[in-house]
């Protein structure tokens, strides 16, 4: 069974950095795409980074410049490093990865269970 697993929440305070992290584990035969969404309260889930096996990079303009999505293949770990952090920042953050399971399988979509970043002093 596949799952993504995150670390790296926390509590950091405006102009801070911080970086996440999230593992895939498991039976499987590649990751696609790798990717960061988050949902602060009382709003929608939304596209932060996304990074392809190929290396192109995605940001959403409101990270643009402070964010950076990096993954390392060989342990099937994304991370997002979060610089000069401000407290609209703050949102539980969610890993997603597009996995084929099989050789001849689909491309299926996995999310971890979310960690809380929280910016603020």
């Amino acid at each position: 069974q596949v799952r993504l697993v995150e670390s790296g929440g926390g509590l950091v305070q405006p102009g801070g950095s911080h970086r996440l992290s999230c593992e895939a584990s498991g039976n499987f035969f590649s990751i696609n795409a790798m990717a960061w969404f988050r949902q602060a309260p009382g709003k929608q889930r939304e596209l932060v980074a996304r990074t392809t096996n190929g290396d192109s990079t995605y940001y959403a303009a409101s990270v643009k410049g402070r964010f950076t999505i990096s993954r390392d293949n060989a342990k099937n770990t994304v991370y997002l490093q979060m610089e000069s952090l401000k407290p609209e920042d703050t949102a539980v953050y969610y890993c997603f990865a597009g996995i084929q399971t099989t050789m001849y399988g689909y491309n299926r979509d996995y999310w971890g269970q979310g960690t809380q970043v929280t910016v603020s002093s």
